[in-house]
Order: C-alpha cells, then structure tokens, then sequence
C-alpha cells in the first residue's frame, strides 16, 4: 500500500473530489481525516472508509475560520498524533456574476474559503512536518486557475492564487522535507460543476472525481518524490 501508516487530513471531502480523494488514500492504508462544512455528509465518508477497515474521523469545520482550523488539526492530533498528509480541496463558486454586479461580501466569501482557507491550514500543519522533516500538501486549484473567465472573477481569481501560493511555499519547506504541488482539474463530475453548467445547451464529457484522486495519490505517495512546486494540470478530454 503506497499510504500505510500516513495521516491524511482531506478538506472539503463530503463529496465530489474531496470524497474520491479520501477514499482512495484509505484504501492505500491512510488514516483520515475528513473535514466538510455539513456534518451528514463527512460522517457517510467516515462510514465508508470504514468499511475499507481504516481508521477514520470526520470534522465540521469551515476552514475560512481559523479557529475551526485549529480544533481541526487538533483532533487530528489527539485521534492519530500526527500528519504526513494535507490536501486543501475546501472550495465554493458563485452563479455567474459580472464585476459590475458582484458585492464585495461575496467576492471576499469565495477568497476566505477557496484561498485563505488553504492558506489556514498550510500553516497550522507545517510546524508538524517541519518537525518531522518530511510531508505532502496538495492543493486543488482549477482549470480556471489557468485562465480568466466571464462572470467567475472571484473563483478564478482564488484558483490562479492557489497555483502561485503552492510554488512560493514549496520554495519555503522543501528544505524541510516537505512537497508542496496543485492539481487544476478541468470539468469534473460533481454537484459544484452540475450547478455551474445547468441550462447550457452543451456540456462536454465530464471527468470523474476518481480520476483526480489519482493524480491526487501519486502527489501524495513516495512516487512523486522528485516532485515539489509543481501545478499538474488533469483536463482530459475536456479542453
């Protein structure tokens, strides 16, 4: 198993890519940590892990809020004593809204969340792998990272942030052990995308969540030790 022993902490892992994610590092001998903001869900990935006979618990936490960043690195500690694995997945995006129409609540509501929130929990689990002197932290930022697009500044805006904190803080720890890359997946089969492309008249194939946790695996395991401040872009088909 490419994971035995690791702890892996997931956020935003109730569903979608998050979920995928988490299960794949639980079946390659990860212990997880879930967080999501919906408590229903989280504990139904818990559940399912389980049944893979891995040790898992799940955390509500907004990670937009430090201090439910902190509770949640905690209990991570307390449950399984350390963390070799972060992968900052937590995102939100909004119907289409054009600058002119877009309030400033909801553009600093995308950016808490999408970019602060990985920014929170860098930082909270760096000491710990410093320490350590060995760690992964992936980042999952988007296609729309990659390039601008009408009516989505706020969410492109976070993503493209994403792409350059994951290079600055890869050059801050690598000398600590620590990899630090992204992945930007293009259209992915989950509720967040199914929202966004509802009524258009076509909506190319969309790649599945299990595609990414892949790629998500490969950051997370020593095959991708030479590898650090790198952004993997997984579009498929779909460009």
């Amino acid at each position: 198993m490419k994971l035995e022993g690791s702890v892996a902490i997931v956020t935003g892992a109730g569903r979608g890519i998050g979920r995928a994610i988490a299960l794949a590092f639980a079946r390659e001998g990860a212990r997880m940590v879930v967080a999501a903001r919906s408590t229903g869900e989280i504990q139904e990935v818990v559940k399912e892990i389980q049944k893979l006979n891995q040790a898992a618990i799940g955390i509500q936490a907004d990670v937009s809020k430090e201090g439910d960043v902190a509770r949640m690195v905690d209990k991570a500690l307390e449950r399984f004593h350390t963390i070799d694995i972060l992968v900052n997945n937590a995102g939100i995006n909004l119907p289409f809204r054009t600058v002119v129409d877009l309030a400033l609540k909801e553009w600093e509501q995308v950016l808490a969340v999408n970019l602060t929130g990985t920014f929170l929990a860098t930082k909270a689990v760096l000491p710990i792998m410093m320490e350590k002197k060995r760690g992964k932290i992936i980042n999952i930022s988007s296609i729309g990272g990659r390039k601008g697009g009408a009516g989505r500044s706020p969410y492109r805006a976070s993503k493209a942030g994403l792409i350059n904190f994951t290079e600055s803080v890869a050059a801050e720890v690598k000398k600590h052990g620590i990899d630090v890359n992204a992945i930007c997946p293009g259209l992915v089969d989950t509720r967040m995308m199914k929202e966004i492309t509802a009524g258009r008249d076509f909506v190319p194939e969309l790649i599945q969540p299990e595609e990414i946790a892949q790629v998500a695996l490969f950051l997370a395991s020593n095959d991708s030790s030479s590898i650090s401040g790198a952004t993997i872009d997984a579009f498929g088909h779909t460009v």
